[in-house]
């Protein structure tokens, strides 16, 4: 059966400033959904609030992934029952090879004595990078060091792949890319795109989605999910902007600054 995250009327703050406040959504497995949305309106505050970040205290609500309340999880338990963040700002971790640590994530989520075998991880590692256009060698680098903003971004991809989550979570995968690794990287969301596979991609932009094509759009105004649709609604967001909205709802101010209650 196909697995189903739901979030759940979710309130987060920072530092005791409100920034989510009350956003619903429900993804299933086969879905992609974007959301998108000016600066400051709670996006990627969402995909960390989801992953566990610390500095993000969630006050209010829940986030289910097949009925376990993925908020009383550690952050790798997360990882484990099928979550995967894909960051704007991937960390650098001098010391650890890209292929160890890709070995090591897939092992986490193995039994003990289920451990992938060394052949069959070096295959899938050599496909799924020759899949992204990615050089060999970076397999024995240590992870993100001196990669390129392009590279961190296909290395992100290239650990959901590794990986198979239930859920693929990427906040703004798409920024400082240019056109060519933006298709590389969109390649590689949609070879995982299937019934086993759901993803969140948060974005700016709707030149990602020429390439991924949504089943559902979102759009996030003051901290909350304000309008909802298909396709249509981020072509015509790339069209017209996001005036029409705060005008069709009465928005003045559309950051999580605005007063709403």
């Amino acid at each position: 059966m196909a697995s189903v995250l739901e979030i759940k009327d979710l309130h987060v703050e920072i530092d005791g400033k409100p920034i989510l406040k009350g956003v619903d959504l429900t993804l299933k497995q086969g879905e992609i959904h974007a959301v998108m949305g000016p600066n400051g309106t709670g996006k990627s505050t969402l995909a960390q609030a989801i992953m566990g970040h610390p500095r993000y205290e969630v006050t209010q609500g829940e986030v289910l992934l097949d009925g376990e309340n993925v908020l009383e999880m550690e952050v790798d338990e997360r990882a484990q029952a099928g979550l995967f963040l894909g960051m704007q700002y991937p960390s650098e971790i001098s010391g650890v090879t890209n292929s160890d640590f890709l070995r090591s994530a897939i092992n986490a989520q193995r039994e003990e004595g289920d451990e992938i075998n060394l052949m069959q991880f070096i295959k899938k590692l050599d496909k799924n990078m020759n899949y992204l256009e990615m050089d060999l060698d970076m397999s024995t680098r240590y992870l993100n060091e001196g990669f390129s903003g392009g590279e961190k971004k296909r290395n992100e991809i290239l650990q959901l792949m590794m990986l198979e989550p239930k859920f693929g979570i990427l906040d703004e995968i798409d920024s400082g890319l240019d056109i060519d690794a933006l298709k590389v990287v969109s390649k590689g969301i949609n070879e995982l795109r299937g019934e086993n596979f759901g993803a969140l991609i948060i974005t700016h932009y709707q030149r990602l989605l020429n390439y991924i094509t949504p089943d559902f759009v979102h759009v996030m105004m003051q901290g909350r999910v304000v309008k909802s649709g298909g396709e249509e609604l981020s072509k015509r967001l790339e069209e017209e902007g996001y005036d029409w909205i705060k005008e069709e709802l009465g928005i003045e101010d559309e950051t999580i600054a605005a007063d709403v209650e």
